[in-house]
């Protein structure tokens, strides 16, 4: 679902509109207040996810290379470090030529560590006896919850046990659709495609690999919970599986492939993240009229800064549950209502003033549901509507009826917006180098080959196909 909205949906118009970041899409259609907002929720999101990513390959570096915390805080500092500098100097070319070379390592790590823990369990039918045989020793994870529930995906109602499925069925379609979008780490990839078909047919390859490493990786968790149903700490169960099953080359591998999935994630995010800060904050509204050779010092320069800002992150995602909990608490607080403003921006040609008032709306009940969720709970405040899964289907709801008050008062609706993807919004400013490096940009194509698009190389086949065997997967298997 995430990736349709994002290949068929949104990124298509911000492409047709011949603008680089998503956020600058949200000035050509919103105006400039929701571009800097849009920025500042991107790089608070990535950094987010940079965060959880430097607690894994700790968590890896000591539970499986057996290295002291100190040691292995150093590399990851070093890690950090030195993905900035070959990122900042090689640019989006260095950062696509490392990640499909790191890609091998990561994907041969992971299908060792499958391989090993499958063979030990003695396969799937195996863990689910394993698992029936615990009865409710999974009641940890929610309240009367037996061990053997975890294979079926409706079992599970929250931590607190009252959570609908259908719920959570909705709130991770609504992370996966911001995972795609809201952020420039990935719209700035489909963006760099050569025409609109690579766009979309690259997000259905991307997802389909995807699809078959969260299948892998929800694998080794319910083989984890099977052989050792009394564990502490869930986010060290995958060292623990490596360290348990895995000889010495092989953890070798593992390890390569962790890190080089960090170095993966830091180098992507560090370079989209400061185009991000670039492009849509420093030369839009702080200096707006220099040279190539000053906006690729602080390009650079921004790059190390928002590597350095992942370490952050670490209080909260200590603080946690796991580090999936963390992720969702802060995904739902802005990523969601910016998901449905560009949404919103894409479908519609409302006014111009819709997108402001949905990120004010949904950004305001966003930092109050946080708030009662992690820093202090608010008595008066119900579960119900500040939950950790609730959260997002009301982020939706405060950011809609921001957007359709906005659209629906007298006085505003005037303020007319501009096609979904028309281009026909008037550039930031004639002649300063943001306008300048847009007119850079290249003819608009829909497709490579030289007649219509064959039916067997449509990207809306191969999308129907992967949404029906996800959905076979989440209802006809794990449901």
């Amino acid at each position: 679902m995430g990736v349709t909205v994002a290949t068929f949906v949104i990124v298509p118009a911000i492409y047709r509109a011949g603008l680089y970041t998503n956020s600058e899409y949200l000035e050509h259609r919103f105006g400039p207040g929701t571009r800097v907002l849009g920025a500042l929720i991107q790089i608070q999101y990535r950094t987010s996810v940079l965060g959880l990513m430097i607690w894994a390959v700790h968590l890896t570096l000591v539970g499986v290379g057996g290295l002291r915390p100190g040691l292995s805080w150093a590399l990851i500092v070093s890690l950090v470090v030195l993905s900035g500098i070959y990122t900042a100097v090689g640019g989006l070319r260095a950062v696509v030529a490392t990640d499909v070379l790191q890609s091998v390592l990561v994907m041969a790590g992971g299908l060792a560590v499958c391989i090993a823990v499958w063979q030990a369990v003695g396969g799937w039918n195996a863990m689910v006896a394993q698992l029936e045989s615990l009865g409710t020793t999974a009641e940890g994870l929610a309240p009367g919850l037996a061990a053997a529930d975890l294979v079926h995906v409706s079992a599970f109602r929250g931590r607190d046990g009252t959570t609908s499925p259908a719920v959570i069925f909705i709130a991770w379609i609504l992370i996966s659709s911001g995972w795609w979008t809201v952020s420039h780490t990935s719209t700035q990839r489909m963006m760099g495609a050569r025409s609109l078909w690579d766009m979309k047919m690259a997000g259905v390859l991307g997802v389909g690999v995807s699809l078959v490493i969260l299948l892998f990786t929800g694998m080794l968790g319910l083989f984890g919970r099977a052989q050792f149903p009394v564990f502490a700490r869930p986010d060290e169960m995958y060292p623990h599986l490596i360290s348990t099953y895995l000889g010495i080359g092989a953890k070798g591998l593992v390890v390569a492939g962790v890190v080089s999935a960090a170095v993966s994630t830091f180098d992507s995010m560090g370079s989209s993240m400061s185009a991000v800060f670039t492009r849509d904050i420093y030369a839009r509204f702080i200096s707006r009229d220099r040279d190539d050779a000053h906006y690729l010092r602080v390009g650079r320069m921004a790059t190390v800064a928002i590597l350095v800002l992942g370490f952050a992150y670490l209080p909260l995602i200590l603080r946690a549950p796991t580090m999936l909990a963390a992720f969702r608490s802060v995904t739902s607080v802005f990523v969601t209502p910016l998901l449905i403003v560009y949404l919103v921006g894409a479908v519609t040609r409302t006014n111009r003033r819709v997108g402001m008032a949905g990120l004010a709306t949904g950004g305001l009940y966003g930092v109050i549901g946080f708030v009662d969720r992690e820093v202090v709970d608010v008595s008066w405040l119900p579960s119900w509507l500040t939950g950790q899964w609730e959260a997002f289907l009301w982020a939706v709801a405060f950011t809609a009826a921001g957007c359709a008050f906005a659209a629906l008062r007298p006085r505003w609706r005037g303020t007319a917006g501009v096609g979904a993807g028309t281009g026909d919004a008037s550039p930031p400013g004639a002649g300063d180098w943001l306008a300048k490096s847009s007119g850079e940009l290249g003819p608009i194509r829909l497709h490579p080959f030289r007649e219509r698009v064959p039916l067997l190389a449509s990207p809306a086949l191969y999308t129907g196909l992967l949404a029906a065997i996800s959905a076979w997967l989440v209802f006809g298997v794990f449901w």
